[in-house]
């Protein structure tokens, strides 16, 4: 069967991903009385949705305080070379650290941008020694401090 593109969703699929996005611990009983289907072809559509790619997987989201991971840090990073090797090599490193949350390659003047986690200052200072300054091919760093956080959200608009 052949995968479904964004067009191919129905405005059924739409708000069954919306609303999966909003509560995943939703009971498929639940989740069908919300997009007015019946349990069955609730059932079926989602397990489609999930084999076509649309729903990559479930997660329990933790509040970072209740964790001690009150601190997000922003940290930009410039490579010495763009080569290949040297781009996998800091990929494979930096996703082998724990407080990385998110490591994108970026367009503009940094090439990568980093989302670190920590507990205060102090503690991003140790994942700065034991981890970031020791990542491969790294010309330059800058870090931001993000002060409080205005909107963050995982729902993607369907």
């Amino acid at each position: 069967m052949e995968k479904y593109c964004v067009n191919e969703l129905d405005p059924t699929d739409r708000r069954l991903l919306a609303a999966l996005q909003r509560e995943g611990r939703l009971s498929n009983a639940e989740l069908s009385e919300k997009v007015n289907l019946s349990p069955s072809a609730c059932h079926r559509r989602v397990q489609r949705l999930e084999k076509d790619g649309f729903i990559d997987g479930y997660v329990a989201l933790v509040n970072p305080r209740k964790v001690e991971r009150k601190t997000t840090v922003f940290v930009e990073i410039t490579l010495r070379a763009q080569a290949d090797d040297v781009l996998d090599a800091f990929e494979k490193a930096a996703a082998r650290i724990p407080d990385v949350l998110e490591c994108h390659l970026m367009a503009g003047q940094a090439d990568y941008l980093l989302k670190v986690v920590a507990s205060d200052a102090e503690d991003f200072a140790r994942i700065h020694r034991r981890y970031l300054a020791r990542l491969p091919g790294v010309q330059g760093m800058q870090s931001s401090f993000a002060l409080r956080t205005v909107r963050q959200t995982t729902e993607l608009p369907v």
